[in-house]
């Protein structure tokens, strides 16, 4: 019997393996441990290319990330707050910011922010409308 009980734990019992099978045991858990070191970088790197990464640049408007908002009971708010101009582009993560209600300029952590999508643009001109079921019938008819 190769493992016995003592306590509360499990242990290799040493004098139980026939001769030269420990040295089988060691490939055996260096090649476990090799091939789980194998599994995580594979799947880390799987679950990287899910992540989408935010680039910034000078005057995209973004969202700010409002920390000290709290959710009030019976009161659903935004912890988001209105959107800013980026005015510049430091690096290791700092951007500098412009609130266009008061062209307030501050420093923020490029992780509290997020870029602030407009609505679509309405569409300046004439329109012409195309009807694709008129367009089948007149194709399909000799």
């Amino acid at each position: 019997m190769l493992y016995r009980l003592t306590g509360q734990h499990t242990r290799l019992c040493w004098k139980c393996l026939p001769t030269g099978s420990s040295s089988e045991l060691e490939e055996l858990c260096l090649e476990a441990y090799e091939n789980s070191w194998i599994y995580k970088k594979k799947v880390k790197q799987f679950h990287d290319n899910w992540i989408l990464r935010k680039e910034f640049r000078v005057c995209q408007k973004v969202l700010l990330f409002h920390s000290r908002l709290k959710l009030i009971a019976g009161k659903l708010r935004s912890r988001w707050d209105r959107p800013f101009v980026i005015t510049n582009v430091f690096p290791y993560g700092v951007v500098e910011l412009r609130d266009e209600a008061n062209n307030r300029i501050f420093k923020v952590n490029r992780h509290h922010i997020k870029p602030f999508h407009e609505g679509l643009t309405p569409i300046v001109g004439k329109v012409e409308n195309i009807l694709l079921i008129e367009l089948a019938l007149s194709e399909n008819t000799p």
